[in-house]
C-alpha cells in the first residue's frame, strides 16, 4: 500500500446529473451506484481506500473518471461511495487515501 494525498472529498452523480449512457475518460459507462472515484491524475483502474478523517470510516473504490475540478478537492466519489462514509447532505469531508 502507498499513502496518497490528504484534502477534501466531494461526490457527484445525483439522479439525472449525468446521462445514463455517459462514457467517461476511462472508457467506462458512469454508474452512480458503483464504488468508483474521480481523480485528476491517477491511472484508470487504480484502487484506493478513502478514509473520512472526521469519523474514520473507509471505502474502497476504483478510479474511473477525472476530477474533481473545484479548488481544494482531491477526490470526487460516486453517489453510492460517498454515502458509505458520509451523509450526502454534508457534501464534502476531509479525507485521505492510500493506493491499494
Amino acid at each position: 500500500m502507498c499513502l496518497g494525498e490528504s484534502g477534501m472529498c466531494s461526490w457527484y452523480g445525483a439522479e439525472g446529473e449525468i446521462p445514463l449512457d455517459f462514457v467517461g475518460p476511462c472508457n467506462t459507462v458512469f454508474d452512480r451506484f458503483a464504488m468508483e472515484v474521480a481523480h485528476k491524475t491517477l491511472p484508470c483502474g487504480t484502487r484506493l481506500r478513502v478514509r473520512n478523517r472526521d469519523n474514520g470510516r473507509t471505502v474502497d473504490v476504483t478510479v474511473r473518471d477525472r476530477g474533481p475540478f473545484v479548488a481544494g478537492r482531491i477526490l470526487d466519489l460516486t453517489y453510492e461511495a460517498f454515502g458509505r462514509v458520509e451523509n450526502r447532505d454534508r457534501g464534502v469531508f476531509p479525507c485521505d487515501y492510500e493506493i491499494l
